[in-house]
């Protein structure tokens, strides 16, 4: 009995080396100047020992260049192009025959996300109504194909999609889309095992809130450095575990708690911005990156979820001239973890955690192999 008691303990040891949040990053091309060559991208990447990419164009050059490198691939479409694929699944086969089949499975594509933010676009343009039918068709497509083993989803933005971080037991999403465009979503992405995809930034609900200070916000282990939700009794002590069970909890709240999420985009500006932006600067960044990577690593989770987040994408992998592209986000802003020019900017380790445990683990796999024989 005690030795059985024994190799339990040594399994769960190791079953928890191997569980650790994969840490990804964001890589956006701009067009405003030129990217540096695709090879150059995924060589970059493999020196970093960054193990996850998510790649918001899919250019398929670049996707070619990552193949035998054992990088995950996170693929996205473009929200202009959710009404023609929702329309007819032989767009969502063109799509797939250009972007993933000349490449899969030698580059190792894990996730595609069908648009990105689309809530936040609506005064625009309303892609809502086409989002869950491309979801299907893309899906379908895939099975049509022979590829059963890359999930299909689409991302959301927090402050679009989330009513309340604080309390977190408080939050819900967003009304009326919570009931007409999520609830069903997360139906679909239950029957296929996807994932949510949530982009989350604590810098931009920090700037939002004067009340939440600046340590809180970077995983500083400052004394009274922690906020307690007095509905639950759970005490948090960083503002990215408080808005990553927000989510959870508007989740739960729908009946989907057991749907992974994963954090499609976080990070910290290390620059620019408007003015009076004195948060972004590289000290802070660093800070940000080196506490999200420290606490992803530790294995503790959140505070409502053992098992946290699944992955966590950090945006992005480098500064573009004249600051970031994307319309969801501030002009100017540098989120970069390495310059334009490709040099690194802070000393951050974003290779997988089970490296920490990963021979401790077949050790004592030994030793219980041992036990169990003898």
């Amino acid at each position: 009995m005690p030795s059985f008691l024994f190799i339990s303990l040594l399994l769960s040891f190791i079953h928890f080396s191997f569980s650790l949040p994969s840490i990804g990053v964001t890589y956006s091309t701009t067009t405003t100047t030129a990217s540096p060559p695709p090879d150059k991208i995924s060589a970059t990447i493999s020196t970093l020992k960054i193990p996850n990419v998510r790649l918001p164009e899919a250019d398929p050059s670049l996707i070619k260049a990552f193949a035998f490198t054992n990088t995950s691939l996170f693929l996205s479409i473009p929200n202009p192009l959710l009404p023609a694929v929702a329309a007819n699944r032989s767009l969502a086969l063109r799509w797939l025959y250009r972007h993933v089949l000349p490449f899969y499975p030698r580059s190792k594509i894990t996730l595609i996300s069908v648009g990105n933010a689309v809530l936040d676009s609506v005064a625009e343009q309303d892609f809502t109504p086409y989002l869950l039918p491309a979801m299907r068709n893309l899906h379908l497509a895939l099975h049509e194909l022979g590829i059963k083993k890359i999930p299909v989803s689409t991302t959301f933005s927090f402050f679009s999609t989330i009513t309340t971080a604080f309390p977190p037991s408080s939050a819900e999403f967003q009304q009326p889309a919570g009931d007409l465009i999520i609830k069903p979503l997360l139906q679909f992405l239950e029957e296929t095992n996807s994932s949510f995809l949530i982009n989350l930034y604590p810098y931009n609900l920090y700037r939002l809130n004067s009340e939440i200070p600046v340590g809180f916000a970077l995983f500083q282990d400052y004394p009274f450095n922690f906020r307690d939700d007095l509905v639950t009794g759970v005490r948090y002590f960083n503002l990215f575990d408080m808005m990553a069970d927000s989510v959870l909890t508007a989740m739960a709240v729908m009946g989907y708690e057991s749907v992974p999420v994963i954090v499609a985009e976080t990070g910290w500006p290390s620059g620019g911005g408007e003015a009076g932006e004195v948060e972004a600067n590289e000290a802070y960044a660093e800070m940000y990156l080196k506490g999200l990577v420290r606490h992803l690593k530790s294995g503790v989770g959140t505070p409502l979820k053992k098992d946290g987040v699944a992955e966590v994408y950090v945006y992005e992998l480098m500064d573009h001239e004249g600051g970031n592209n994307d319309n969801n986000k501030v002009k100017g802003r540098k989120w970069g973890i390495l310059t334009e020019n490709m040099t690194r900017k802070f000393n951050v380790e974003f290779s997988r955690g089970v490296k920490n445990y990963g021979l401790m683990g077949i050790f004592l796999f030994l030793i219980a192999i041992f036990y169990a024989f003898p």
